[in-house]
This record gives C-alpha cells, sequence and structure tokens, in this order.
C-alpha cells in the first residue's frame, strides 16, 4: 500500500520526520518522483560533493541565508542516501545518526567521559589516538592478515590537492616529514628539474605527468610546512586571476575589442594595469 503521510508541518510532526517522510514519497515506485525512484548512489553522489562545496562557498561569502539553505541541500543529500541503503536493506537514516553519535561520545572522552584534554592541541592528540585505535580494529575486522597503516581512511574520492595534504599530515605525524622547510624548497627545484628534462628528452606525456604531479605533491607540502591551507591559496589565487581577466576584458570592452584579437604583449600590458588598479584601490 502507498504511504500517503501527510507532508505539511504540524507541532505533532518532527521537522526530521517530515523531510524522511517527503523522501520516502519521492522514492515510492508508483506515486514517486520518476526521476528520484531512477537514481542510486552513484548518480546522487556527485550531487553530493557538489552541495557541499556551495556550503562551503556560503561560509566563504559570509552569507547566513545561504547557508541555511545549503545546508538544507547537503542534509537532503543524506536523507536520499539512507533512503536508497534503507531501500535494499542496509541501513536507515537513524542507524546513521546513531552511528555519528557514538563516534562524537568515543572520540570526546574528555566530554563524555573521565580523560583530560585542556587545550584545542590536547582534544587533537585524543582525536587522533582514537581514530588510530579504530583504523586497528577495522583492519582486524577485515581479518586478512593486513596491518593498520597510518594512511587509512584517506579516501581516493577527495580532491587530489585535499588528498595530498592528508596523506602527508598522516605520514608527518609517524615521523614520516622533514623537520624544516628548507628540504621542501630543495625538493621543489628538483622536481621543476626533472620536468625539464623530461622536456629536454622529447616530452613523453606519462612522464610530464607524473613529474608534475610530483611538483604539485611537493607544493603541497611546501604549503603545509609553511602553515598555508593549500585549498584555501589555491582558491585565492583562483579569485584573484578571475577578477583579474575580467578587469582585463573589461577593458577592452570599452573599447569595443576582444582579448582573442589582441597580442600576448598587449593583453600582459592591460593585465598590469588592472594588477596596478587593484594593488592600489
Amino acid at each position: 500500500m502507498t504511504d500517503h503521510t501527510p507532508l505539511s508541518q504540524s507541532p505533532e510532526t518532527p521537522t526530521i520526520d517530515r523531510l524522511l517522510s517527503i523522501m520516502a514519497r519521492l522514492r515510492d515506485p508508483q506515486s514517486g518522483c520518476p526521476w528520484d525512484v531512477k537514481q542510486s548512489f552513484a548518480t546522487i553522489a556527485p550531487y553530493t560533493i557538489e552541495e557541499a562545496y556551495e556550503v562551503a562557498d556560503a561560509i566563504e561569502q559570509g552569507d547566513m541565508q545561504a547557508l541555511k539553505d545549503e545546508l538544507g541541500d547537503l542534509l537532503l543529500q543524506v536523507v536520499f542516501h539512507a533512503r536508497m541503503a534503507e531501500e535494499d536493506g542496509h541501513f536507515s537514516f537513524a542507524d546513521v545518526a546513531e552511528a555519528i553519535s557514538d563516534k562524537m561520545v568515543s572520540r570526546h572522552p574528555h566530554v563524555f567521559g573521565d580523560h583530560r584534554a585542556d587545550t584545542p592541541d590536547e582534544v587533537k592528540v585524543t582525536w587522533e589516538d582514537q581514530k588510530a585505535r579504530e583504523r586497528a580494529a577495522k583492519a582486524a575486522a577485515r581479518g586478512n592478515g593486513e596491518t593498520a597503516s597510518a594512511l587509512d581512511g584517506v579516501t581516493a574520492a577527495l580532491p587530489a590537492l585535499l588528498r595530498a595534504e592528508k596523506l602527508q599530515k598522516r605520514a608527518a605525524r609517524v615521523g614520516f616529514d622533514w623537520p624544516t622547510v628548507a628540504p621542501v624548497f630543495e625538493k621543489i627545484e628538483e622536481e621543476v628539474g626533472e620536468i625539464r628534462e623530461v622536456i629536454d628528452e622529447g616530452g613523453d606525456p606519462d612522464k610530464l605527468e607524473d613529474e608534475v604531479g610530483d611538483l604539485l605533491f611537493a607544493a603541497v607540502n611546501l604549503s603545509r610546512h609553511l602553515g598555508v591551507d593549500p585549498e584555501a591559496a589555491l582558491r585565492r589565487s583562483n579569485a584573484k586571476f578571475e577578477r583579474r581577466f575580467r578587469g582585463v576584458e573589461a577593458k577592452l570592452h570599452d573599447k569595443g575589442q576582444k582579448p582573442e584579437n589582441q597580442s600576448l604583449e598587449a593583453l600582459e600590458d592591460l593585465w598590469q594595469a588592472v594588477k596596478q588598479t587593484s594593488a592600489s584601490g
């Protein structure tokens, strides 16, 4: 029988229950939305990632109304995945909420237990120790003889820049890291030299990809040693490039001209003019 639970909000219907009921109706094979019914974990995953980025953008813009809206969109993604999992008999939204609640209690013994952690740094140590124990328990549960790795849990689906930073931080926790920033600069110079060597040898595409990847990985390492978030730094540079390039386009538009009809030297002159304007104003 099709569930026709009322979807309007009432004092007797908790807000999250209403959202869960809406998703159940949308996924109903007989009376639901054809688009929603057709979806799978794989097809919804890109939307989940997109919504997370939109949450981050709202925070960066300082737009609280947008943040409220985007958090709702992100919550919908969790509800969507949980509903599909429940339909397949794996777990429900309640199971998801219970699991994260248990994890938060386990990872905060200084709040919910008798462990002491009086500073953020002490809390971080406690958190990482608990995560390490969890990784070891998961490795043991797999029962295939594999030992837990410090790199366990760094998902391959992360953006490459973010994943590089996380891998490096995990390795650094067990001592695999340079003690100062000087060797990192040397590594960057080494990687640039290796790229030039590949180019001089004919520019094999696979080798170039490999060496450019090493250079980017080394640049992330530099960011980490300098205490700079590489993702935030690159977003900032992207925004700066976009702002300046649009400024170049605007100057050309005022003259009735287009970038593609200009020489590189002319474009560079306009770029420097925009750069000076933005620096002074």
